[in-house]
């Protein structure tokens, strides 16, 4: 006789509610260029190519965003995530609160002008030929308490050196 298996099991595709294993999902996404689409209902109401910057669990304070230059997911933001695994082997992953979704991809490979890859966004790259770099110091010393002026050094005279 089997007993039945304390944790559920998945391949290839599935449906978590779990934050442990929604963060264990989305790991992969940490520091990677990714396509969203986000639903409400069946209408796509916005979408777009963006850096994922952090997944965050346990934090009720902070938000989950989606923008050209980052991305945030807290998983605490989401009932659950549905996750398949596309033809080229890569992960589609939904993350759902009610009837709102985002779906994440990772961003398609493109081919450049001699044939090489490139990914279909590249990370925040931008002319900074117009700008000059400043560099402030000494803000991580920590300052010595004033201890007033330094006394005076006490000239030597000729008894001292007998003495």
């Amino acid at each position: 006789m089997s007993s039945a298996p304390t944790a559920k099991f998945f391949v290839n595709q599935g449906l978590v509610s779990s934050r442990t294993d929604m963060q264990n999902l989305l790991r992969p996404l940490l520091k990677q260029t990714v396509s969203y689409r986000y639903h409400r209902g069946r209408e796509l109401v916005a979408y777009g190519t963006g850096w994922v910057e952090r997944i965050v669990v346990d934090d009720p304070d902070t938000s989950t965003y989606f923008t050209p230059i980052s991305i945030s997911l807290n998983v605490d933001s989401f009932e659950h995530l549905e996750f398949d695994t596309r033809p080229d082997q890569l992960l589609v992953y939904s993350l759902v609160q009610g009837d709102e979704r985002v779906v994440i991809e990772y961003a398609p490979l493109t081919t450049g002008e001699n044939g090489e890859p490139i990914r279909g966004a590249q990370q925040l790259t931008f002319d900074t030929s117009g700008f000059v770099q400043m560099e402030l110091q000494g803000l991580d010393e920590v300052p010595e308490p004033d201890r007033g002026p330094e006394p005076a050094a006490r000239p030597s005279s000729e008894a001292d050196q007998e003495a």
